[in-house]
């Protein structure tokens, strides 16, 4: 396992250790979107459908671990970072960005971008977080035979969830696009929810 990265040629961040041991996020009940996702399914009710069967995390291969990290750098370079109070004038709106946008408008255009390129929407999935500071965030969970995946507008590297430092509180559903799971006790040492 550990000859994954040399074989993949590829500037990787994650560690041999990780990689013997596939970690995934661990959904634990149902919860409220965000508001946001909420509106954003209103507007885009195409991308918010329900996914069908879930058949587990897709397999991660050469080709598929180059197009992740692509698209993310493509779009973090891409997209100028601002709030939506500055770019609609309201404080929350959750839209595909031009030039500028927040962090669910950077994760719905990589979303978006990757499953253009093939990749299931199971796979792909809107996930709130708290970042050490305790601001909340959002982030792309890219879900692999490897473990989940993490890109970020915050980071130009693609690294599992583990080695965020981020405590994860909820995400898509796996098999609804408009559904939202909590993040359980078994996804990280500590886990908050923000609300439902």
């Amino acid at each position: 396992m550990g000859t994954i990265a040399a074989a993949f040629g590829l500037a990787i961040t994650f560690s041999t250790a990780s990689l013997a041991a596939p970690t995934n996020l661990v959904p634990a009940g149902k919860t409220n979107p965000p508001i946001g996702h909420f509106e954003f399914c209103k507007s885009y009710p195409g991308e918010c459908a329900a996914l069908g069967q879930d058949k587990g995390p897709m397999e991660l291969t050469r080709k598929r671990w180059a197009q992740m990290l692509e698209i993310n750098a493509r779009v973090n370079q891409g997209i100028q970072p601002d709030t939506d109070l500055n770019i609609y004038g309201v404080e929350e709106l959750w839209s595909y960005p031009r030039t500028v946008g927040d962090c669910e408008d950077y994760v719905l255009l990589k979303r978006h971008m990757l499953m253009q390129e093939g990749f299931s929407a199971n796979d792909l999935l809107i996930t709130v977080v708290l970042q050490p500071n305790g601001d909340g965030h959002a982030v792309l969970t890219v879900r692999t035979d490897y473990g989940d995946y993490i890109l970020d507008n915050m980071r130009g590297d693609v690294r599992l969830w583990s080695e965020t430092g981020y405590t994860f509180v909820k995400r898509q559903s796996s098999e609804n696009a408009a559904a939202w799971t909590k993040l359980g006790p078994g996804s990280a040492t500590k886990v908050g929810t923000i609300g439902n």
